[in-house]
């Protein structure tokens, strides 16, 4: 016998529809859910190759930001999206990191210039390291060489094997890099071992902080 009290038998007792500015509020909240990225400081038990114990603090990437989770309700859909299947990233990300590193999170001291963590199977990353530079009216200079291909870090067992795959796969160029504080961008930070590596490389090629 029906109970008399659930939805299946008064009717709908809940409204389906959500208010338009309700949910707008909630896309807007998601949308500002930064993370930080914080700084690798000291390399995986073992070591990385030649690279072992503490990290220099004048070696080490500065703290960082990331825009979204990956995948998730507010910009993360979007980047999901361009991962697999789109030729570029969407304007709307550019524009929301340009808003990011502006507004809300403000380094200090600024980065002065912007470059990529590259790949060799796409050129997602430096279009939008590019673009995001544009945004924010500074030069963009292609200073990280990917020299080798490496295995995706989620196939690593561990933070160690996620280290060693890095530490030989980037070169800074010197004649690309400027000497102040600068944007290290890329698409998917989780191990954080190749930011990590990369600002390495950029401070031994002469450059300031490296900001991911």
């Amino acid at each position: 016998a029906k109970c008399g009290r659930c939805a299946n038998c008064t009717g709908e007792f809940v409204p389906r529809m959500v208010d338009g500015k309700l949910l707008d509020d909630a896309v807007a909240f998601l949308r500002r859910s930064f993370r930080t990225i914080e700084p690798r400081k000291q390399w995986p038990a073992g070591g990385a190759g030649e690279l072992t114990g503490r990290i220099p603090p004048e070696r080490q990437a500065a703290e960082g930001r990331a825009l979204s989770i990956y995948g998730d309700a507010g910009w993360g859909s979007l980047v999901e999206t361009a991962k697999y299947g789109e030729e570029r990233f969407d304007q709307k990300l550019v524009d929301a990191a340009a808003q990011l590193v502006r507004d809300a999170w403000q380094p200090d001291p600024p980065p002065t210039w912007v470059t990529a963590i590259p790949s060799l199977r796409t050129s997602l990353v430096p279009d939008f390291a590019e673009r995001l530079a544009d945004a924010l009216r500074l030069p963009y200079h292609e200073a990280i060489v990917k020299v080798r291909e490496k295995p995706p870090q989620k196939d690593m067992e561990n933070s160690v094997q996620q280290a060693r795959n890095v530490i030989d796969a980037y070169e800074a160029r010197p004649e690309e890099t400027d000497a102040g504080p600068v944007l290290l961008v890329d698409d998917i930070v989780d191990s954080r071992w190749s930011m990590t590596v990369c600002a390495l490389r950029l401070r031994e090629a002469g450059s300031g902080p490296g900001y991911p």
